[in-house]
Protein backbone atom coordinates (compact mmCIF):
# COMPACT_ATOMS: atom_id res chain seq x y z
CA UNK A 1 0.00 0.00 0.00
CA UNK A 2 3.00 2.12 0.22
CA UNK A 3 3.23 2.83 -3.45
CA UNK A 4 -0.29 3.68 -3.99
CA UNK A 5 -0.36 7.23 -4.78
CA UNK A 6 -2.30 9.26 -2.41
CA UNK A 7 -2.72 12.20 -5.11
CA UNK A 8 -1.65 13.13 -8.70
CA UNK A 9 -2.99 9.94 -10.17
CA UNK A 10 -3.55 9.46 -14.14
CA UNK A 11 -7.72 10.20 -13.68
CA UNK A 12 -7.15 13.08 -10.89
CA UNK A 13 -4.63 14.86 -13.67
CA UNK A 14 -6.62 14.78 -16.52
CA UNK A 15 -9.16 16.22 -14.53
CA UNK A 16 -7.55 19.01 -13.33
CA UNK A 17 -5.98 19.70 -16.48
CA UNK A 18 -9.29 20.04 -17.95
CA UNK A 19 -11.07 22.26 -15.34
CA UNK A 20 -7.46 24.51 -15.09
CA UNK A 21 -7.92 25.02 -19.06
CA UNK A 22 -11.64 26.27 -18.39
CA UNK A 23 -10.25 28.79 -16.47
CA UNK A 24 -11.26 27.36 -12.96
CA UNK A 25 -8.40 27.37 -10.07
CA UNK A 26 -8.55 25.14 -7.47
CA UNK A 27 -6.86 23.84 -4.45
CA UNK A 28 -5.24 19.97 -4.40
CA UNK A 29 -5.18 17.50 -1.86
CA UNK A 30 -6.87 19.64 0.90
CA UNK A 31 -8.05 19.18 4.24
CA UNK A 32 -11.75 19.77 4.48
CA UNK A 33 -13.21 22.21 7.37
CA UNK A 34 -14.81 19.34 8.85
CA UNK A 35 -15.42 19.49 13.00
CA UNK A 36 -13.88 16.78 14.87
CA UNK A 37 -12.36 14.91 11.58
CA UNK A 38 -10.05 15.49 9.49
CA UNK A 39 -10.50 14.27 6.22
CA UNK A 40 -9.56 15.29 2.64
CA UNK A 41 -10.81 16.27 -0.70
CA UNK A 42 -8.51 15.25 -3.98
CA UNK A 43 -9.85 18.63 -5.81
CA UNK A 44 -11.24 21.87 -3.68
CA UNK A 45 -12.95 25.00 -4.52
CA UNK A 46 -12.98 27.11 -1.48
CA UNK A 47 -15.16 29.98 -2.13
CA UNK A 48 -17.68 28.11 -4.09
CA UNK A 49 -17.65 25.43 -1.44
CA UNK A 50 -17.41 22.36 -3.45
CA UNK A 51 -15.38 19.26 -2.78
CA UNK A 52 -14.32 17.03 -5.26
CA UNK A 53 -12.76 13.33 -4.55
CA UNK A 54 -11.60 11.26 -7.59
CA UNK A 55 -12.28 7.85 -6.14
CA UNK A 56 -10.09 4.17 -7.01
CA UNK A 57 -12.13 1.26 -8.05
CA UNK A 58 -10.71 -0.88 -5.91
CA UNK A 59 -10.37 0.95 -2.43
CA UNK A 60 -13.43 2.72 -2.61
CA UNK A 61 -15.36 -0.90 -3.51
CA UNK A 62 -16.40 0.39 -7.10
CA UNK A 63 -20.00 -1.43 -8.20
CA UNK A 64 -18.49 -2.33 -11.95
CA UNK A 65 -15.01 -3.81 -11.17
CA UNK A 66 -13.57 -2.85 -7.69
CA UNK A 67 -13.53 -5.54 -5.97
CA UNK A 68 -12.46 -8.29 -7.96
CA UNK A 69 -10.44 -11.62 -5.83
CA UNK A 70 -7.90 -10.39 -4.04
CA UNK A 71 -4.86 -13.23 -3.15
CA UNK A 72 -3.76 -12.84 -0.08
CA UNK A 73 -5.59 -11.16 3.45
CA UNK A 74 -8.64 -12.26 2.14
CA UNK A 75 -10.00 -11.16 5.02
CA UNK A 76 -8.73 -8.24 5.94
CA UNK A 77 -9.89 -6.30 2.49
CA UNK A 78 -13.44 -6.86 2.07
CA UNK A 79 -13.84 -5.10 5.15
CA UNK A 80 -11.28 -2.51 4.79
CA UNK A 81 -13.23 -1.30 1.36
CA UNK A 82 -16.97 -1.71 3.60
CA UNK A 83 -14.97 1.08 6.24
CA UNK A 84 -13.25 3.07 2.88
CA UNK A 85 -17.35 3.12 1.76
CA UNK A 86 -18.84 4.32 4.79
CA UNK A 87 -16.06 6.99 5.68
CA UNK A 88 -16.72 8.15 2.08
CA UNK A 89 -20.84 8.31 2.99
CA UNK A 90 -20.06 10.01 6.45
CA UNK A 91 -17.95 12.66 4.57
CA UNK A 92 -20.24 13.45 2.08
CA UNK A 93 -23.15 13.78 4.92
CA UNK A 94 -20.69 16.09 7.16
CA UNK A 95 -19.94 18.11 4.19
CA UNK A 96 -23.44 18.50 2.98
CA UNK A 97 -24.34 19.88 6.89
CA UNK A 98 -22.06 22.50 6.14
CA UNK A 99 -23.47 23.68 3.40
CA UNK A 100 -20.61 21.78 1.12
CA UNK A 101 -21.27 20.36 -2.12
CA UNK A 102 -19.42 16.95 -2.85
CA UNK A 103 -18.62 15.34 -5.97
CA UNK A 104 -17.74 11.75 -6.36
CA UNK A 105 -16.24 10.13 -9.63
CA UNK A 106 -14.88 7.00 -10.21
CA UNK A 107 -11.20 6.79 -11.65
CA UNK A 108 -12.40 4.95 -14.86
CA UNK A 109 -15.08 7.78 -15.32
CA UNK A 110 -14.70 10.31 -18.05
CA UNK A 111 -12.71 12.84 -17.57
CA UNK A 112 -14.28 15.42 -20.04
CA UNK A 113 -17.91 14.37 -19.06
CA UNK A 114 -16.99 15.08 -14.97
CA UNK A 115 -15.21 18.11 -15.47
CA UNK A 116 -18.49 19.81 -17.42
CA UNK A 117 -20.09 19.01 -14.34
CA UNK A 118 -17.62 20.42 -11.98
CA UNK A 119 -17.32 23.25 -14.24
CA UNK A 120 -21.16 23.89 -13.92
CA UNK A 121 -21.73 23.52 -9.88
CA UNK A 122 -18.92 25.57 -9.25
CA UNK A 123 -19.97 28.42 -11.36
CA UNK A 124 -23.53 28.01 -10.25
CA UNK A 125 -22.54 28.13 -6.38
CA UNK A 126 -19.88 31.20 -7.25
CA UNK A 127 -22.57 33.93 -7.60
Amino acid sequence: MRRQKARDTQPELALRRLLHSRGLRYRVDRVLPLPGVRRRADIVFGPARVAVFVDGCFWHGCPLHGNPEVKSNTWYWPQKIERNRDRDADTDRRLRAINWLPIRLWAHDDPAEWADIVTTAVRARSR
